[in-house]
């Protein structure tokens, strides 16, 4: 079988993997080997496992759990789980963080980076910021859409898991546009990042965290006056 991460990124990965503190899952939702009848192909659902299973392999810290998305309705549930194929990064507790579709591409590092954060338990968010988000104290769904090619994607992408992780209210998903057109078509999606917070509110392209923060508490309800004229001022 031929690997999909070349054994020099392997080395480079093992390197980054010695960051790991804490144990970290990658519970994998895919199809089965043969498919039910009306259920839609896979395309990418091998290559997903694939790819978890070999990062699996690069240390003792990170096991991978493979799910029937068919025929486990339990698992599903519990975490979430709306199509296939899905990865959910998951510690001590689970964040929320979510990819649907391939980490390939640019994305690959932010699953990295994802597997690092959760592993230590923190993340990297300016004071500020984390005073904003501790006022959210209701659902807040957070989706990313990208494409593997997009330089400015991961930023995002990576900004919104930080944000899951410090605030139990927050999900946060990657969602590859192109795997997913049906999904790209519902939001509007002509071109990433095209960020999607709670359906209703959007955000164009790469943004400050300064910026990113006030687009979910407007989703949230939660803004402030000032932060409402802040957020009306960049949106002119």
């Amino acid at each position: 079988m031929l690997m999909l991460i070349k054994e020099k990124d392997r080395a480079v990965i093992r390197e980054m993997f010695e960051a790991l503190v804490r144990p970290v899952k990658l519970v994998v939702f895919t199809q089965g080997p043969v498919h039910l009848p009306g259920e839609r192909p896979c395309e990418y659902c091998e290559q997903v496992v694939q790819l978890a299973k070999e990062l699996g392999e690069l240390t003792d810290k990170l096991d991978v759990e493979i799910v029937n998305f068919h025929t486990d309705k339990e698992r599903v549930k519990e975490y979430g789980i709306q199509r296939i194929p899905a990865i959910a990064v998951v510690g001590d507790v689970d964040y929320g963080i979510r990819y649907y579709g391939i980490p390939g591409g640019f994305e690959f590092a932010t699953l990295l980076e994802a597997i690092i954060d959760v592993s230590r338990g923190s993340a990297d968010l300016a004071d500020e910021t984390l005073e904003k988000l501790s006022r959210i104290d209701s659902p807040v769904h957070i989706q990313v859409f990208v494409t593997p090619t997009c330089p400015y994607c991961p930023s995002a992408v990576r900004l919104a898991h930080q944000f899951a992780m410090v605030n139990e209210h927050i999900t946060a998903d990657m969602v590859e546009a192109q795997e997913f057109p049906e999904l790209s078509r519902r939001y509007g999606v002509y071109g990433v990042p095209r960020t999607v917070i709670n359906e209703e509110t959007h955000i164009e392209g790469a943004v400050p965290e300064s910026i990113a923060v006030l687009y979910v508490l407007q989703a949230a309800g939660k803004l402030n006056e000032t932060e409402a004229q802040q957020l009306a001022a960049i949106s002119r």
